[in-house]
């Protein structure tokens, strides 16, 4: 980690598993799906914190070299002399400590139309018809109305990364922050990630977008999920029409709020399709 860290985050199904295995052709960078460090940072604030009586003996300066200190304590032997790309929706609520933390990281917030990651998600669970989801608490009663429900509140898998989006797109650091476009990424692979290169500050690379691997079957597996985290060979994007009911469908339309322009307040860098 010696040479810096930047972070992945931004909504489900939206492409941060695909930019993770772009970013690893380049021998420089160390990216993957969600790693567990943002469980174990949350687990070192609860302990530095005054749930923690004993907390009482721990200063400023301590509980921020306790905090700091587990990025490069489970990075620092496993990837010394690269940049770092760690991945997790939560980071969005992390910004002013990761701001703190690491005064020149950038976070790369994937996003997408909520109503294409509903689909996204309910294809995947009707692909694996034998197998119940973590996702969904492992129920074999849900219909496609309450899965989506799940999903869409506060504290549902899609509810808190767009939350944990908007309040960091209208946060203090936005400026850290860059939106792609899951439809970007896809269909505009190469121009995307130049844009990503120039935001966080590294040199251009020559990447490979016909011979993309990545999979992460044995996380995968015990979720009821299989192919949550895997990634087509070739970057490419697939028109379709929707599985889900029309009028569920329609139910997101307004949530993309990062396409209106007067909503952008702090000008934060988007990479659209519609550009």
């Amino acid at each position: 980690m010696e040479n810096g860290i930047h972070f992945i985050s931004g909504l489900p199904r939206s492409g941060s598993t695909l930019l993770a295995g772009i970013l690893r052709q380049n021998p420089r960078f160390h990216a993957m799906m969600t790693s567990p460090l943002g469980s174990i940072y949350m687990a070192m604030q609860v302990a530095v914190s005054r749930k923690n009586e004993a907390a009482v003996f721990i200063d400023e300066a301590q509980k921020r070299a306790l905090l700091s200190g587990v990025f490069p304590n489970y990075y620092g032997g496993i990837h010394r002399e690269k940049v770092v790309f760690d991945t997790n929706r939560l980071w969005c609520t992390k910004l002013p400590a990761l701001a703190d933390h690491f005064p020149n990281a950038k976070i790369i917030c994937c996003v997408r139309n909520i109503s294409w990651i509903m689909d996204s998600i309910e294809r995947l669970v009707r692909r694996n018809i034998l197998d119940l989801s973590a996702i969904f608490g492992f129920d074999p009663g849900g219909t496609v109305y309450t899965r989506v429900n799940r999903l869409a509140v506060s504290d549902g898998m899609v509810g808190y990364a767009l939350d944990a989006l908007r309040e960091a797109f209208f946060g203090e650091q936005a400026d850290r922050l860059i939106l792609v476009e899951y439809a970007a990424l896809t269909r505009r692979p190469a121009e995307t990630m130049a844009r990503v290169y120039d935001f966080i500050g590294e040199a251009q690379f020559d990447h490979d977008f016909d011979h993309v691997e990545y999979s992460a079957d044995e996380f995968d597996a015990p979720l009821g999920s299989p192919g949550l985290h895997t990634v087509r060979r070739k970057v490419e994007f697939i028109e379709r029409p929707t599985i889900l009911p029309p009028e569920l469908f329609r139910r997101f339309e307004a949530d993309a709020f990062w396409t209106n322009p007067e909503s952008n307040i702090h000008n934060v860098a988007v990479v659209r399709h519609a550009e």
